[in-house]
C-alpha cells in the first residue's frame, strides 16, 4: 500500500482500483480519523480493523460521502482513474461516485434493503438508476427481469427469491440480497463494512467467500471492514489496524498476524476466541491482566444449592409456529456453577428454546423444572425471579431514560431488596459506582451489557440465560464479559444456558454444548468432546468453518513484554481494555473444504432453497 501522497488527475489512464491520499474526518470535538493513505489494486482485498471508535467506519463512509450530519472529510480517492475530492459536498458528485463506482455494503441488510419492497424490486431499481447515471435509456422489463435472476443466481439464490420480501428470508439469504442489489450498480470498489458479524459461522464463512468469489468475477477492489481479525485472516491481502482514529500498524495480512509490532495489534489477536483454547485459556487470563482498574465484587455468593446440583430441567420442548416446527422434544439440564451452551445456527431454534424455558413462549409439550419445582406450562410472559436473561442488546432491557441507578433499582423494587443494593451491584459487575447516574446513551457497548447483567443479577437469581449476550461487542470487551460471566458463575454458584452461534465463545465458557439444527438436538456431550471430536455431519460443519475463521496462536517468546504491552493496549473505555499480548503463527488458509456428504454449503438450483437458508 502507498504511503506517499501522490497528485493523480481525474482521469489519468494509468490508475486503477483505489487510491487513496491524506483522507481524514472531523466532527464538532475534532479530528475522528488522522490523516492517512491507502490504496487497493483490481482483485484484492484490504481488511481494515479495529474496535468500536477505532474510525473504521468513518473512513468507509467518508470514501462514499456518507458521513453523519456534522462531520466532514479531506483529502482524494481515486477510484478507476477517476478523482474524487472527500471535502466535496454536493449531491451530484457523490450521485457519480455511490453506484457507479463504490458501494457500501453495511452489517444490517435492512439498513439497505425496504421492508416494504420485495427483493427483486430493490435490485431492479438499482439496475434503472445505474442506466440513467449512465445515460442509457431504461431497460425494458424483461430485460430487468433477466438481469435480477441473473443477479440472484450470482450470490447463490434462487429467482423465487424476487417475490419476496427481506422479513421473509434468514439474515444470510437478505445479506445476500444486498450484496447483489450492491453488484447491479456495477462498481469498481466494493466497501464492506461489518458484513457478517450477526451472521453464524458457517453462514459468515458462506458470505465472506461469496464476496471473493465476486470480487475475483468483477475484479473489483474490495475493502473488508472489521472489528474480527479471524474473518480477515486469509481473506485480505493487506491488512490495515486502526485505533481511536489512528493506524497503528499495517502490511501484509500473513506478517501481521504473525509477527505483529504493535501491542494493540497483539492485545486484538489474543482476545480472539478460537474452538482450540480450553475453558479459560487465553482471554480470561489476559482480559483480567489487560483489566487491572476492574476489582471482583464484595456481594456476598447468592445462598443456594451447592455446585452440581441439578438446577434447571427441561424436557420433552417442542414448539411449533404456523408451519414451521421450530423446536421437537428438545432436553436439556444445567447444574449449579455449571454452563451448558446451546449452540446453532439462525433458524436453528435455539432461542425459541431459551424462550420457552423463560416463559415468554408456551411450548407445545414438555415441562420445566426450576430446583426441583415444575412451572405452569401457561405462564406465558411471567419469568419467575429465580430465572433471568441477559439479551444480545442491552436496550431490549433498558429503558433509554433511565439512569443506571433508576433501573437497577427498579430491578431490585422488583425483587424487594433494597435500594441501598444498587452499589452492591455495579461493583458485583466491576463497573464503578459512578456510573450510575448515566443513563445507557452515555455508556460504552460493554459497560451497557454489565448494566444488564446487574439488573439481571436484582433478584438473587439460581439461573442466568444469556442469549447471544456477547455476540454484538468487540472481542476484547467480549473476552472480559465472558471472564466475568465466568466469575460471577462460580462465586455465586449460578447455573447458565448460554446461547450463541459462537463455537469459539462455546469453547472458552462452557463446560457441555448441545447442538440445535431444525429445532433438534443433534449431538451434546462434554464441550471439548464436540468441539475436538464432532460425530453429526452438521457439527462438522460448524466445526470446520469455526475452525477456518480462528487465529492459530503460539506462545509468547517474551513475557517479561506482556506488562508493557498491556499498558499500552489498554482501551479508551473503563473496564474494557484490550486483552493481553502474544505472537501467533501464521494462520492457516480459510478454505474449508467439506464434500456434500457432510452437509457444505453448495450453489442452490433455482427454485430451490437449503434447509439452513429456509427462515424459521
Amino acid at each position: 500500500m502507498s504511503e506517499t501522497a501522490t497528485d493523480l488527475s481525474p482521469t489519468s489512464p494509468t490508475v486503477s482500483g483505489l487510491t487513496v491520499t491524506g483522507l481524514s474526518v472531523s466532527g464538532p470535538a475534532g479530528t475522528i480519523v488522522e490523516p492517512l493513505d491507502f490504496d487497493v489494486r483490481p482483485g484484492h482485498t484490504l481488511a481494515i480493523i479495529g474496535e468500536s471508535g477505532s474510525g473504521k467506519s468513518m473512513t468507509a463512509r467518508a470514501l462514499t460521502g456518507l458521513l453523519p450530519r456534522g462531520t466532514s472529510a479531506t483529502g482524494i480517492a481515486v477510484i478507476d482513474a477517476h478523482a474524487t475530492d472527500l471535502a466535496d459536498t454536493r449531491d451530484d458528485t457523490w450521485a457519480q461516485v455511490r453506484g457507479r463506482r463504490a458501494v457500501l455494503l453495511l452489517q444490517d441488510p435492512f439498513t439497505s434493503l425496504s421492508p416494504v419492497m420485495r427483493c427483486g424490486a430493490q435490485i431492479a431499481a438499482t439496475i434503472r438508476a445505474r442506466a440513467r447515471a449512465a445515460g442509457q435509456p431504461a431497460p425494458s422489463r424483461s430485460a430487468l427481469s433477466a438481469e435480477v435472476t441473473k443477479r440472484l443466481a450470482e450470490v447463490r439464490l434462487p429467482a423465487t427469491i424476487a417475490r419476496r420480501y427481506p422479513s421473509e428470508l434468514s439474515g444470510g439469504m437478505r445479506q445476500r440480497v444486498a450484496i447483489a442489489a450492491a453488484l447491479a450498480a456495477e462498481p469498481r470498489l466494493l466497501i464492506a463494512d461489518e458484513p457478517t458479524t450477526a451472521l453464524d459461522a458457517s453462514t459468515q464463512g458462506e458470505v465472506l467467500d461469496l464476496l471473493a468469489e465476486l470480487q475475483r468475477m468483477h475484479h473489483m477492489s474490495l475493502i473488508l471492514i472489521s472489528h474480527d481479525l479471524g474473518v480477515v485472516s486469509g481473506r485480505a491481502n493487506e491488512l490495515l489496524v486502526m485505533r481511536s482514529g489512528e493506524v497503528v500498524e499495517r502490511g501484509a495480512t500473513e506478517r501481521v498476524l504473525s509477527d505483529p509490532q504493535h501491542p494493540y495489534t497483539r492485545a486484538l489477536i489474543d482476545a480472539n476466541p478460537s474452538i482450540t483454547d480450553g475453558p479459560g485459556e487465553q482471554v480470561f487470563d489476559s482480559a483480567a491482566a489487560a483489566d487491572p482498574a476492574s476489582t471482583p465484587g464484595t456481594a456476598a455468593a447468592a445462598a443456594g444449592a451447592a455446585r452440581g446440583t441439578v438446577v434447571l430441567e427441561a424436557q420433552g420442548l417442542s414448539k411449533r409456529f404456523a408451519s414451521v416446527q421450530a423446536l421437537s422434544d428438545a432436553s436439556v439440564t444445567v447444574a449449579a456453577g455449571e454452563v451448558v451452551a446451546v449452540v446453532g445456527e439462525s433458524g436453528s431454534g435455539k432461542s425459541t428454546l431459551a424462550r420457552c424455558i423463560a416463559g415468554l413462549d408456551v411450548p407445545d409439550t414438555g415441562t420445566v423444572t426450576l430446583d426441583g419445582l415444575s412451572l405452569p406450562t401457561g405462564r406465558k410472559g411471567r419469568t419467575p425471579g429465580e430465572m433471568q436473561i441477559v439479551f444480545q442488546d442491552p436496550y431490549s432491557t433498558l429503558n433509554p431514560s433511565f439512569t443506571v441507578r433508576q433501573a437497577l433499582q427498579e430491578a431490585l423494587s422488583a425483587a424487594q431488596r433494597p435500594a441501598s443494593s444498587v452499589d452492591e451491584l455495579l461493583q458485583l459487575v466491576e463497573l464503578d459506582v459512578a456510573l450510575a447516574d448515566r443513563r445507557p446513551s452515555q455508556l460504552s457497548g460493554g459497560q451497557r451489557q454489565r448494566v444488564a447483567i446487574a439488573r439481571a443479577l436484582a433478584p438473587n437469581p439460581r439461573l442466568l440465560i444469556c442469549d447471544e449476550s456477547v455476540s454484538a461487542l468487540d472481542v476484547s470487551v467480549q473476552a472480559q464479559i465472558l471472564r466475568l460471566l465466568a466469575r460471577l458463575r462460580d462465586e455465586l454458584g449460578l447455573a447458565m444456558l448460554f446461547i450463541t452461534h459462537d463455537l469459539g465463545v462455546v469453547a472458552q465458557i462452557a463446560s457441555r454444548a448441545i447442538v440445535l439444527r431444525q429445532g433438534e438436538i443433534v449431538e451434546a456431550g462434554a464441550t471439548s468432546e464436540v468441539l475436538r471430536n464432532p460425530q453429526h455431519p452438521y457439527t462438522q460443519v460448524l466445526v470446520a468453518a469455526a475452525t477456518a475463521d480462528s487465529i492459530q496462536r503460539a506462545p509468547a517468546t517474551d513475557p517479561s513484554d506482556s506488562a508493557a504491552d498491556n499498558a499500552t493496549a489498554s482501551a479508551a473505555a473503563p473496564n474494557e481494555a484490550p486483552a493481553g499480548t502474544i505472537s501467533v503463527a501464521p494462520a492457516a488458509p480459510t478454505t474449508t473444504q467439506v464434500t456434500p456428504d457432510t452437509l457444505a454449503p453448495a450453489p442452490l438450483a433455482p427454485g430451490t432453497l437449503s434447509p439452513e437458508e429456509d427462515p424459521r
